[in-house]
């Protein structure tokens, strides 16, 4: 509860007597003794501005919707900007995610208590629209201080008309709780996807590729609600410590705790990172533990590779989180990384992310990865390349993606993805290793890839990437299927990361 929110019952007490006269002397409480309770409705006790917290999430949902932005971009910047302290800094986070993340549901819900449809309202009523109805169905916040904050947010940043809609419509809104929305929205639909995609608010597309990737993968599809729960689950912050450069030590003493899956890593509730010097230095670093291991494992997956110092390749290096830690393997291991990134901006950003590892142990070309200088291709030990793809494995990061993303992205990403991993094969050097990574477990951009490349080349062959994953681990992961591997957040708390490995084989092999 936030600390305008705190306030928002109106409630004073005072000592002995309560005082019954207002400042003209008028008596404005008959009731008997004890402390004045004033109505949800009373004008008084109305907020007239929003309050800071609710605030920030509300920019943020604009910045989404009206500017394409990334939430997990936008949120740190006005955090700082409002000065929320960390208690508002997290009622902020958990309105502003839980809103985007639940979009399709409650877009669903409101639909059923505005008198016109959902496309003719001002998009910026619609975001406030969705930040009430996150507080009334998903959040322990008193529904009357829900309604009181909200409207108050929407008369202060939009006007006195819209505030009244949004009272309105709350207040339908808030006539029911969630399970029974749910059960009014669905008991007209026997299809179970369409009822899975409006309880978990995916859209019914995701829900039909996610079930269809469990099964790919080997899981059962009967797992797939508990993966809708985990993609819906605000997630905990992963950390690592570059080896050889950083430690944990700050980040425990701050109360997080050691990760259970790889060495080096840890896990905390948050806050504001920045204000630990091992962060603001780089050599503590946010990465999700499921990007954490495959670079790890490609790191660790033995070579045939002539050369006394391995030289490796991240062909796909934006923003830089594997990139860092390649580096910093490297460095320790007197390898040489090449991170390779075609925007410039992302670029700057890779080399920002590298600015802690020793400086001969790295380089950055600017460039697209399909287009290598002749004289790079087959000299790179170790190859790794994730690319682009729909992200369908890191929807809990990313709320906002999964409104965002359509069936046809995949069809327009399946050329590249095939070029990339074209390019990282050419790359390597006779006996190096390639591994081919995807944040998202679907079939078009994993499994299909890989098989394709292995019908298409004879100058490679697959390795056991779960055996690989299992090798950096704490502890064995049950990730492997196929000689491919794929994380899961539902398993293994982590993004849903796939990996494949190849080795290059040498002329005469094939």
């Amino acid at each position: 509860m936030t600390a305008s929110e705190r306030g928002a019952s109106g409630r004073g007490e005072g000592r002995g007597r309560p005082e019954r006269r207002n400042e003209q002397g008028r008596e404005r409480h008959r009731g008997a003794g004890g402390p004045r309770r004033f109505s949800q409705q009373a004008p008084s006790q109305r907020a007239r501005a929003a309050d800071p917290a609710r605030l920030v999430a509300f920019e943020v949902l604009r910045a989404v919707s009206r500017d394409d932005a990334y939430a997990n971009l936008v949120l740190p910047a006005r955090i700082r900007h409002h000065r929320l302290d960390r208690r508002d800094a997290g009622f902020a986070t958990e309105l502003a995610y839980g809103a985007l993340r639940g979009q399709g549901t409650y877009d669903a819900i409101l639909a059923r208590c505005v008198d016109r449809p959902l496309d003719r309202l001002d998009p910026a009523v619609l975001d406030v629209l969705r930040l009430g109805a996150h507080q009334l169905l998903a959040m322990r916040v008193p529904p009357h201080a829900a309604l009181n904050q909200t409207v108050a947010l929407a008369r202060g940043t939009i006007g006195a008309g819209p505030g009244s809609l949004v009272n309105a419509v709350l207040r339908r809104a808030s006539e029911h709780g969630f399970e029974e929305w749910i059960e009014e929205l669905t008991s007209a639909t026997a299809d179970a996807t369409e009822a899975a995609a409006i309880r978990y608010a995916h859209p019914a597309w995701i829900v039909r590729a996610l079930r269809q990737s469990l099964a790919a993968h080997g899981r059962p599809v009967t797992e797939i609600d508990a993966l809708l729960e985990a993609d819906n689950a605000a997630p905990v912050v992963n950390l690592v410590a570059l080896p050889g450069l950083g430690n944990l030590d700050e980040a425990l003493e701050a109360g997080a705790t050691p990760g259970e899956l790889v060495e080096g890593s840890a896990l905390s509730a948050g806050g504001d990172l920045g204000r630990w010097a091992a962060v603001r230095g780089g050599t503590l670093r946010v990465q999700d533990v499921g990007s954490q291991l495959v670079a790890r494992a490609v790191a660790a997956a033995p070579v045939e590779a002539a050369g006394e110092r391995e030289r490796w390749l991240d062909l796909c290096a934006g923003p830089g989180g594997k990139a860092a830690l390649l580096g910093a393997l490297a460095a320790e291991r007197g390898a040489t990384l090449l991170a390779n990134e075609p925007a410039e901006h992302r670029a700057d950003l890779v080399r920002q992310a590298l600015r802690p590892v020793p400086e001969g142990a790295w380089s950055v070309r600017t460039g697209d990865g399909r287009t290598l200088d002749p004289e790079l291709r087959g000299t790179f030990a170790r190859v790794i390349v994730d690319v682009p793809c729909s992200g369908l494995g890191a929807l809990r990061r990313r709320p906002e993606s999964r409104w965002r993303r359509t069936p046809q992205d995949l069809a327009e990403l399946g050329p590249l993805q095939r070029e990339l991993l074209d390019a990282a094969i050419d790359a390597a050097a006779p006996g190096g290793v390639v591994g081919y990574v995807t944040c998202s477990p679907h079939p078009a951009e994993t499994i299909a890839v890989v098989e394709d490349a292995l019908r298409r080349r004879a100058d490679i062959e697959p390795l056991d990437a779960g055996a690989a994953l299992d090798a950096v681990a704490l502890r064995p992961l049950g990730a492997g299927h196929a000689a491919t591997a794929q994380l899961w957040p539902h398993v293994h708390s982590t993004d849903a990361m796939f990996l494949a490995l190849f080795r290059k084989r040498s002329s005469g092999a094939y």
